[in-house]
């Protein structure tokens, strides 16, 4: 569920400025509204909370966002241009969606859980136990439960140019979590996901909702135990520097976010045809990156903490099976409290009885 965070007081100033001279720059819109006539030069704001790429290095999901920007403005011979805000400088992690439907920003790179308070069906993409694996995660895309994903996307504003699905890990100050009953009474951890939250709380942790960005601080200050968030995040943010164990999701996980990079429906109805296509297909030849880095992020990852000294550990299939009967519980809740949620639960679980 999003929380209430404020902008900084000169992204609050400048918001409403951009929001006017969103795509385009303040000119004339019209003729290249709903895809057609004269392709007018625009420039689109794509907003993501990650470090900033740097070459080929860094978080495969900051690389994502730069690769689209260049091909898109190679395909289209510089008359669509994209601009990237990395680090949450123009927008709270948290508050990217609310940002884009406002105008004010075109693109994200986006957990789309994190709106889940706007649309509580996105849920269903941080739903703890339900995705176990990367295969399983990439049949969503033509499987049934991705067109009616793509489909609430489409009547909250918004569609995917990117599929982006993120493996999380554990990570813990002190010995390593990997069945439910080594969560320590009175320990305190952070994950994102309402029904995630929920179900280590069933496991007897106490909980903190932060951003990932927030992590550090809050372990080097005591305010977090221990830390579920994606591989990319625990490297981007250096966690290896503050726990003691990782619980790698190579073997098992129950965490598995979509985060894909997204356009607002606005923004993609003002494009010309031309640039239509270009973004779309610039998408689709990086799907098959977006896919391959994710996974080798898994094994990156965990070498990297391996190397810092902590200590690694996998999740085998029976830790990984009481974990999913405690997710259960919290499926349910997601089919009684969400409308259409046992439609959108069933057709996960059809993806899970093929791919997993």
């Amino acid at each position: 569920m999003i929380r209430p965070r404020y902008l900084p007081v000169l992204a609050a100033a400048v918001l409403p400025l951009l929001a006017v001279t969103a795509c385009g720059g303040g000119s004339d819109d019209s003729a290249a509204a709903s895809g057609s006539g004269e392709c007018k030069d625009v420039t689109l704001r794509l907003s993501h909370q990650w470090p900033e790429a740097s070459g080929e290095d860094g978080d495969f999901r900051s690389l994502v966002a730069q690769k689209f920007a260049d091909a898109v403005e190679e395909k289209t011979d510089g008359s669509l241009k994209v601009q990237i805000y990395p680090n949450s400088s123009l927008a709270d992690s948290t508050e990217q969606y609310d940002v884009m439907q406002q105008g004010a920003i075109d693109m994200s790179v986006f957990p789309l859980d994190y709106a889940s308070g706007r649309v509580p069906e996105f849920s269903i993409t941080l739903m703890p136990a339900l995705v176990r694996s990367h295969a399983q995660a990439q049949a969503w895309k033509d499987a049934e439960i991705g067109k009616r994903v793509e489909e609430i996307m489409d009547e909250n504003g918004s569609k995917p140019v990117v599929w982006i699905w993120n493996a999380g890990a554990v990570g813990v100050k002190g010995d390593p979590i990997v069945a439910p009953d080594d969560v320590r009474s009175g320990m305190t951890m952070r994950a994102a996901g309402t029904y995630v939250e929920q179900m280590l709380k069933d496991a007897g942790a106490g909980i903190t909702s932060l951003p990932s960005s927030e992590i550090y601080t809050a372990m080097q200050t005591g305010v977090l135990d221990a830390a579920v968030t994606s591989t990319g995040s625990f490297a981007s943010y250096n966690l290896q520097e503050q726990v003691d164990s990782f619980t790698s999701p190579s073997q098992n996980t129950f965490w598995f976010m979509f985060e894909p990079l997204i356009i607002s429906n606005e923004s993609y109805d003002k494009l010309c045809s031309e640039q239509q296509d270009a973004v779309m297909a610039v998408g689709e030849e990086l799907q098959d990156f977006a896919y391959t880095a994710s996974e080798e992020d898994d094994a990156r990852v965990e070498k990297v903490f391996s190397d810092a000294g902590v200590e690694v550990v996998q999740m085998d299939d029976a830790a990984f099976g009481e974990w999913e009967t405690l997710a259960e519980k919290q499926w349910d809740k997601f089919a009684s409290s969400v409308d259409g949620g046992q439609e959108l639960l069933d057709l996960a679980k059809d993806v899970d009885a093929s791919a997993s």
